[in-house]
């Protein structure tokens, strides 16, 4: 299956949470403190809409949501964003689906006045391919808060103008 056959929606459903959960679960990526973080985003999003900071862009195949990203704009800034979470289901990956989703993002927040974007992960070995996954989209490493995570795993920080 290819990404052509996927859509692309930005309203937030309720069945979002478990979808989210099942997503980041797949990944082996995320410890469940960092799931439930996740999950809690779509929740706060239901709560106040917009008004939350949190949009979400997520990806269909077959009426099953397979991807998803979430983005906000940085309180006290004019133009920057946070790139929060992006993530496919394992059994999707390789269908270009998380560049599709991070390009619909990157649209989504230049329609919001955005210019700087913002996303950070981890120095640890297991993230070598999403370093690289933000390199190859033209984001450039910013900083790099050491230790941050847990010591001998630091904090990358990476931007993107757009």
């Amino acid at each position: 299956m290819k990404s052509a056959h996927i859509k692309y929606r930005s309203t937030v459903e309720s069945a979002d949470s478990d979808r989210i959960r099942r997503i980041v679960d797949s990944s082996g990526f995320f410890n469940p403190e960092e799931a439930e973080v996740a999950v809690e985003l779509v929740g706060e999003r239901l709560i106040k809409g917009e008004k939350s900071g949190y949009f979400f862009i997520f990806a269909e195949m077959e009426e099953r949501t397979v991807g998803y990203a979430c983005f906000g704009p940085i309180a006290g800034t004019q133009c920057s964003f946070d790139l929060y979470w992006i993530a496919v289901d394992q059994d999707f990956r390789g269908q270009r689906i998380g560049k599709d989703l991070l390009k619909k993002s990157e649209e989504a927040m230049r329609a919001m006045n955005g210019h700087r974007i913002y996303v950070e992960t981890s120095s640890r070995n297991q993230y070598e391919p999403t370093r690289n996954f933000y390199i190859n989209n033209g984001y450039l490493l910013e900083a790099t808060l050491k230790d941050f995570y847990a010591p001998g795993d630091s904090k990358y920080i990476y931007f993107r103008e757009i």
